[in-house]
């Protein structure tokens, strides 16, 4: 009997490295804003470079998001949790590989920060048009 290769995370420096190409992502457009004031040459290179790193980065979470999915799907874990049905070994496994997908997940810092950048790219817009 050939056994199914169960659903698993990825490795840290994976999760790290699409979070800062996010983060990277996040600043680079909200960067336009000063940019445009103080080196205008460089806003349109610095939205392709978000433009590109967004591209990477939610196609990453889609992914993510996907096999998560496709994986309660595939196993029938809502019904059986409704049900209060016995869960397998391998369901069980599914079952912790959600649960550490979604721990290990760094999209709430993502959130939080993606929202304090772009408080301060209103914030610096507002002060660059008090100033004249």
């Amino acid at each position: 009997m050939i056994k199914k290769k169960l659903p698993h995370t990825v490795p840290p420096y994976v999760i790290y490295g699409f979070f800062f190409l996010g983060l990277i992502s996040a600043v680079a457009f909200r960067l336009i804003i000063v940019l445009q004031r103080f080196e205008p040459a460089w806003v349109r290179p610095v939205w392709y470079a978000g433009v590109l790193g967004y591209i990477g980065f939610f196609m990453y979470r889609y992914a993510i998001a996907r096999k998560r999915k496709k994986v309660i799907k595939h196993y029938d874990l809502i019904e059986k949790v409704k049900t209060n049905a016995c869960l397998s070994e391998e369901d069980r496994e599914v079952v912790i590989y959600l649960l550490s997908s979604l721990k290990k997940s760094l999209e709430d810092v993502n959130y939080l920060l993606i929202f304090l950048f772009s408080l301060l790219a209103i914030l610096a817009d507002i002060i660059f048009s008090m100033r004249g």
